[in-house]
């Protein structure tokens, strides 16, 4: 469970969405204190063993980082554990241990996760959103939307604005 001011750190570096003037002189202040916190939390040595430069953890680490960079491309297990060094079996059981969701649900999580900022920020509409983040369809795009932040899209920025505005006064 992450304490309060590991999610206060969290919450001001979201609310520059906001205010977008203060995002490069404040972004790498608000990363860094909210990396220190991290340190701090129950969670910080596997942490460390995730930055580590010849951990296994550090293989699934490259991993993520070229999924989220890639996230929008139709990825697969076999490239993704290419990428890490490693058999396709030993990959998605390491990869697992360390996120708790498979190599693909974890792409789908960033892709979702993209869309839903996309939408705070942009005030852009689902179907935009859905090709720009990957989908195919608009309609798969809205399925696994509401199962995962439970709202449609729309309805879902919308809370989250609201949320962040009643947050910033």
């Amino acid at each position: 469970m992450a304490n309060s001011e590991l999610v206060g750190a969290w919450q001001r570096l979201l609310a520059m969405y906001e205010r977008p003037r203060e995002i490069p002189v404040m972004a790498l202040h608000l990363e860094h204190e909210l990396m220190f916190r991290l340190m701090l939390s129950p969670h910080a040595e596997m942490l460390r063993q995730i930055a580590g430069v010849d951990s296994r953890l550090s293989h699934i680490r490259q991993a993520m980082a070229w999924i989220r960079e890639h996230y929008a491309e139709r990825l697969s297990v076999e490239d993704m554990a290419a990428v890490a060094g490693m058999s396709e079996s030993v990959f998605h059981r390491r990869f697992k241990a360390v996120t708790a969701l498979s190599p693909l649900q974890y792409q789908k999580h960033i892709r979702l996760q993209d869309a839903r900022r996309r939408m705070v920020s942009k005030d852009a509409d689902a179907a935009s959103v859905s090709f720009a983040v990957g989908y195919k369809s608009t309609s798969q795009f809205s399925r696994e939307y509401r199962r995962l932040f439970g709202e449609p899209p729309r309805r879902d920025a919308e809370m989250v604005k609201t949320m962040v505005e009643a947050g910033s006064r």
